[in-house]
């Protein structure tokens, strides 16, 4: 056992692991991936380590994901808390349908049934809307999810890759309305990519979702593998920066005997968000990897560490950010007291 915690899903008294298993990579149907025998081992990993939290979508590696997870928690399916995903269209979907896709009310009651059947479970514990799609009423959207709750075939409903403004809205419409709200938000967010801090984040805070994140590791960038002159790979748009922040990773990592992705892991893990926590998503090819990943867990980093990491990665969240917490501004809301004022409440997220 790992020193794995649990953490209130949002506005839910739903308790989930502080680090959750994707499985995207569960099946070789895309031609990478792991094998149902390497999956098993790295779903039996997680879970010994106490992980009870499963990230999957209807769509990944064309619902072998899916079928999978349903056989590796079939044993103890109430401990685990499942999340799957729809919208995008599934390898089954009719190419010529239109309607096999999307966030609409058509594709979403055709894409439940389809995973329920997959998962082999009566029920999903949280169900995202996946990306939006820019044509679907929000009103459309959050009754039927709604309505998916009230059948219990849903638990709760979460949303992935979608505006900051929409995801208030819609919360703000189901709370009007007595619908289901969003608990969770799903989004990519590392110490490569911060853009999250302008708006995302601030919102989950706000709204009192939980944050999911993928791309903790800055599509292998922070793990400092794109240095090694062995590399059968390369990452052709990290720029000097991103490999700059891997190198500063890597020294620090071999300093204090850890490793690169486990450092990446804890800085996101370590975001402050009382009420609204940051989770991030460990996606792992190999039994290895996960193992690397959940060592993570063992160690956390100092505030020193995290600011010297955060110099090496600045963000710039521009306006009205940088606008709203300048002196001057400040100064002119709250005069001399400006320094003794409770900053618990700033508008911004740290």
């Amino acid at each position: 056992m790992t020193n794995m915690r649990f953490k209130l899903l949002g506005r839910s008294g739903l308790r989930v692991s502080e680090l959750a298993l994707g499985t995207m990579t569960f099946g070789e149907d895309w031609g990478w991936g792991a094998s149902k025998e390497d999956s098993q081992k790295i779903f039996d990993a997680y879970s010994n380590a106490g992980g009870n939290f499963i990230d999957t979508a209807i769509n990944y590696t064309n619902g072998t994901s899916e079928k999978f997870v349903g056989e590796f928690i079939h044993a103890d399916r109430d401990y685990f808390v499942v999340a799957t995903k729809y919208t995008l269209r599934d390898g089954n979907a009719n190419k010529q349908d239109p309607n096999a896709g999307g966030n609409q009310r058509k594709n979403m009651l055709r894409a439940v049934e389809t995973s329920l059947k997959q998962l082999n479970t009566d029920y999903i514990d949280l169900y995202y809307l996946h990306m939006w799609d820019f044509m679907t009423p929000i009103e459309e959207v959050m009754r039927g999810l709604d309505d998916l709750v009230r059948s219990g075939k849903v638990r709760y409903i979460g949303i992935s890759d979608t505006p900051a403004w929409v995801i208030s809205k819609a919360n703000l419409m189901a709370e009007l309305q007595g619908w289901s709200r969003f608990v969770a938000s799903q989004f990519p967010y590392s110490l490569a990519s911060r853009d999250p801090e302008r708006a995302m984040i601030p919102m989950a805070r706000t709204e009192d979702i939980a944050m999911t994140v993928w791309g903790i590791l800055g599509g292998g960038v922070l793990t400092g593998k794109y240095r090694d002159e062995n590399a059968t790979t390369r990452y052709d748009s990290a720029s000097e920066e991103r490999m700059k922040l891997a190198d500063a990773m890597v020294k620090m990592a071999n300093k204090h005997g850890v490793t690169p992705s486990q450092i990446a892991i804890n800085w996101v893990r370590q975001r402050p968000g009382s009420g609204a926590p940051i989770i991030p998503i460990l996606g792992a090819r190999n039994l290895a990897q996960l193992e690397d990943n959940l060592g993570a867990l063992d160690f956390t980093l100092t505030r020193e560490q995290i600011a010297e990491l955060e110099d090496l990665s600045p963000i710039q969240l521009g306006f009205p950010y940088d606008f709203l917490t300048s002196d001057n501004v400040r100064n002119l809301v709250f005069g001399e007291t400006y320094d003794q004022v409770d900053n618990h409440r700033n508008i911004l997220w740290k």
